[in-house]
């Protein structure tokens, strides 16, 4: 199958499952913590374990299988996901610092472009 069609495939039911989560976390008491989205790391983050953890070999041996789950699912679901394993993976292959610039650089990039080019809501 087409490299693209299973990232796409995959990023699509990720879109649907945090949009799912959202959805279910409107029926739920008002609070000012966003649960939908730490929930959707949190489970987008724990299936990247899962999958490279226990189905390692697997994904290994089935490129598609890697691109529908990692990349396109937990793309489409969060990318903190892609955020925390790329962090995760500079560590464990000895660049701490690298770690540290991209987590400081990421977060203050991130927030501040948000913060100073949205409107005010």
């Amino acid at each position: 199958m087409n490299k693209l069609l299973v990232v796409f495939i995959g990023g699509g039911i990720g879109c649907l499952a945090r949009y799912g989560i959202a959805q279910l976390n409107r029926q739920m008491p008002v609070v000012t913590f966003p649960v939908a989205t730490l929930i959707s790391n949190t489970l987008s983050c724990l299936i990247v374990a899962i999958a490279l953890g226990l189905f390692a070999e697997k994904m290994q041996a089935q490129p598609a299988l890697y691109l529908l789950v990692i990349t396109g699912f937990c793309g489409g679901f969060s990318t903190f996901s892609a955020f925390s394993l790329e962090t995760v993976q500079l560590i464990r292959d000895g660049h701490s610092l690298i770690a540290l610039v991209n987590v400081v650089v990421s977060l203050s990039l991130c927030l501040g472009v948000i913060f100073f080019l949205s409107k005010n809501n």
